[in-house]
């Protein structure tokens, strides 16, 4: 396995690079429409059983069964990718940001709105801040969660790693099948603990000292 990846580095190196950026990009768009959401569905009580109910039934859909329901209205490529990877990043991520904006105190809101502050004001600087390790935990779930469904967005030829694994599945049983499985299988578990040690740095950084745990 060792020569095949000497003698493959330069495409595995482009492949990671492919994947971590379909993951990041994704996941980024998800964390946008999760929280936005999020604040709606905090916002109008009403709205958050619609919300449970949307997040529930989406993590049972599996991916290559969406994959192949986009494929007829987005053709192949990195849109249906990038339109799977991100519909799954989303539920984990507005899960966890209804959660955490639900708990923070009323009485700090109301002293914020005592104060002057408005919606958007007492959001950015009172809500956000509190809700912000809740929503990361789901931003971690999420990223890790995408890994494998953006391997997977690759039979509908789409970027990353993911590539690698059905070509070692079509080519079960000649001399590189099991390498090729490998080291994407390998190569993606590496890049999930990258980037779960990279949220745990923003984390840290982002996190108010004051709530810190």
């Amino acid at each position: 396995m060792w020569q095949f990846v000497v003698d493959r580095w330069a495409d595995i190196s482009y492949r990671s690079f492919q994947h971590v950026s379909l993951v990041v990009q994704s996941v980024l768009l998800a964390t946008v429409i999760a929280v936005s959401v999020a604040l709606l569905v905090t916002s109008y009580a009403k709205l958050k059983p619609v919300a449970n109910f949307i997040t529930s039934v989406g993590l049972t859909l599996p991916s290559l069964a969406l994959l192949g329901l986009l494929l007829p209205l987005v053709g192949i490529g990195t849109l249906p990718a990038v339109i799977v990877v991100t519909f799954y990043a989303t539920l984990p991520i507005l899960r966890n940001a209804v959660v955490g904006l639900e708990s923070v105190s009323p009485n700090l809101l109301e002293s914020a709105r005592g104060m002057g502050m408005g919606q958007l004001r007492t959001f950015a600087d009172v809500r956000l801040p509190l809700a912000w390790p809740v929503i990361v935990a789901g931003l971690r779930v999420s990223t890790q969660m995408s890994m494998g469904v953006a391997a997977i967005a690759a039979y509908a030829l789409g970027p990353g790693l993911g590539g690698y694994i059905f070509t070692g599945l079509a080519q079960i049983g000649g001399a590189n099948a099991v390498n090729y499985a490998l080291v994407a299988t390998i190569g993606i578990v590496i890049l999930a603990l990258l980037l779960d040690l990279g949220l745990l740095v923003i984390e840290r950084l982002t996190t108010s000292k004051g709530i810190r745990i």
